[in-house]
């Protein structure tokens, strides 16, 4: 689980984990620690499922979690810089150009780039899934709110406007592939390992259950938690990719690689591009990412150069290229309900005390 002499530095959040699952933070969590030559310290806590405890699956190191938005980066961005390296997709074009439905002088300026910096003007989050399903029902609804805000003049946080970008990635594509597929030839081609749009029959024993929704009816187990992700069928450009820890490491490593100038999910000068905070004013925003700030959800300890991003189910990923650093917290914070918050403050120390680690 970890690399010989290292392990005993993280002795302190191994423990703080442990702890976490045993007050109630959640009943499962992974995570893993590393660098740009791999992973230093990986941990897993807890069971699976709350009901049955004593009987329930322990977590491992090969978990498999609803990643939630973590998607927006890891597959939806990582798309987008890989279009705008094949000339497929230009940010500052008017997605108007692209999307039909997006009409009205209000909207006239909107760009993928404003898309990624979630300065669109779109409202944050809708409950269409409750009679939309598929794209054909959602991109009107969508395209036809009013704006909440003056495109650019801030930022709101949007699931929405990821929606949209997923159908304008798809729609940019040479061949016009769906989100996964296109993802998946990603994922292959730089061997990230078990991660994916909808999880397969052969991982359902190991991946972590989420809530007992009332919508559908059941405990969710391997389909995405999200309900407007649900109803677009699983395939989203902001939720729907589960994978393990070691799965979204493995990518972590190749943001960090980009850093010095390697390329690896796309061009060097890409990836600085998406990983530079916008100038939208008063937001911590990059393209697709969030940026390091005081408050944010990976504590005070790392750089200002840091990028990371959260998800709903309780999990996270921050990277530190001037720390040549990156974390990897995966949790089912949201089982058996998403009324649990308690991550919220447990985040923070967690990165701190991993942060505070020197590996020689």
């Amino acid at each position: 689980m970890t690399r010989p002499g290292v392990d005993a530095p993280f002795s302190k959040a191994e423990a703080l984990l442990d702890q976490a699952v045993a007050d109630g933070v959640c009943p499962a969590a992974v995570a893993e620690v590393g660098d740009q030559s791999g992973h230093l310290w990986r941990h897993a806590a807890g069971r699976l499922r709350v009901d049955d405890a004593g009987e329930a699956q322990p977590a491992g190191v090969d978990t498999v979690f609803d990643l939630a938005s973590l998607t927006k980066v890891i597959a939806t961005t990582t798309l987008a810089m890989h279009l705008v390296d094949d000339g497929a997709l230009d940010l500052d074009e008017p997605i108007r150009e692209r999307l039909q439905e997006w009409r009205g002088h209000d909207r006239a300026v909107v760009t993928a780039r404003d898309l990624l910096a979630h300065a669109s003007g779109l409202t944050a989050h809708l409950p269409f899934f409750r009679n939309h399903t598929r794209r054909i029902d959602f991109e009107p609804a969508i395209c036809h709110l009013p704006l909440e805000y003056r495109p650019r003049s801030r930022s709101i946080y949007s699931d929405l406007g990821f929606i949209l970008l997923g159908f304008l990635l798809t729609d940019s594509d040479p061949h016009q592939a769906t989100l996964d597929s296109q993802f998946a030839s990603i994922a292959q081609a730089r061997n990230w390992g078990e991660i994916q749009y909808r999880t397969p029959n052969a991982w359902r024993a190991r991946v972590a259950p989420t809530e007992h929704d009332p919508w559908r009816g059941r405990l969710l187990v391997g389909e995405v938690h999200d309900e407007n992700g649900f109803a677009l069928g699983g395939v989203a450009g902001h939720s729907g990719l589960f994978g393990t820890a070691e799965a979204v490491g493995r990518f972590a490593r190749d943001v960090l690689a980009a850093a010095p100038g390697h390329a690896t999910l796309a061009s060097p000068d890409t990836v600085h591009q998406f990983r530079q905070c916008s100038s939208v004013p008063g937001s911590s925003r990059a393209l697709g990412w969030d940026t390091m700030l005081p408050t944010s959800s990976c504590g005070i300890r790392m750089s200002k150069d840091a990028i990371g991003h959260t998800g709903f189910t309780g999990t996270s990923l921050w990277i530190d290229p001037r720390a040549n650093r990156y974390v990897v917290l995966l949790t089912n914070r949201v089982h058996p309900t998403r009324s649990n918050d308690s991550i919220l403050a447990f985040r923070p120390a967690f990165h701190d005390v991993v942060m505070d680690v020197v590996v020689s």
